[in-house]
């Protein structure tokens, strides 16, 4: 899901890591400050690199945040991606665990703030959020339909996201979402 337009590409395996560590210094200091009040200093400063040093990778703080969205993205939906193609585990045991990755992390005092920060601007993100939540409703139908059938599956599996998202607005800990979010699927795969 990388963008053509996110800086220079890295070149090693340590320009990648080096990345990806500046990447994580900023999703985490967009969710502490906000977009807006969030600068490419302040970015530099958590990633601990110069600031030409961040300018050099990615050319301007809309970039960087669609950068960094984009790999919290990427790495969500390579989890759900991993947890429900263990066919081995039981379904409900899988759905769990794959809106916990997608979700349930972002619940709590700190990290749902990089959830708030990706909700407040997506107009700068547009595509960037769009694809991987198509994809997780993608995801969690095909999963559905080996027990539901394919026709049940689509409304089944927008129930269970519904369901998820009046979770995560009315409880406090990650915990509580996944108690009642396994009620409401095992219900609704009944």
């Amino acid at each position: 899901m990388s963008s053509p337009e996110v800086g220079h590409p890295p070149s090693t395996a340590a320009d990648t890591d080096r990345r990806t560590m500046v990447l994580d210094s900023a999703m985490v200091t967009f969710a502490r400050f906000g977009y807006r009040k969030t600068s490419m200093e302040e970015v530099a400063r958590a990633a601990r690199i110069s600031r030409p040093g961040l300018y050099f990778l990615f050319s301007s703080k809309e970039t960087l945040f669609r950068a960094a969205v984009s790999q919290a993205l990427d790495r969500d939906i390579t989890a759900v991606e991993r947890v429900l193609a263990d066919t081995d585990r039981p379904l409900l045991e899988r759905l769990v665990e794959a809106f916990d990755q997608w979700a349930g992390r972002y619940i709590g005092p700190l990290t749902s703030d990089v959830a708030v920060v990706i909700e407040d601007n997506p107009d700068l993100l547009g595509e960037i959020i769009e694809t991987p939540r198509r994809r997780f409703e993608e995801l969690i139908t095909d999963a559905i339909a080996i027990k539901s059938g394919r026709e049940a599956a689509p409304s089944v599996a927008q129930t269970m996201i519904s369901a998820s998202i009046g979770l995560k607005h009315q409880v406090a800990s990650r915990e509580v979402y996944l108690e009642r979010l396994e009620v409401a699927i095992d219900l609704l795969l009944r």
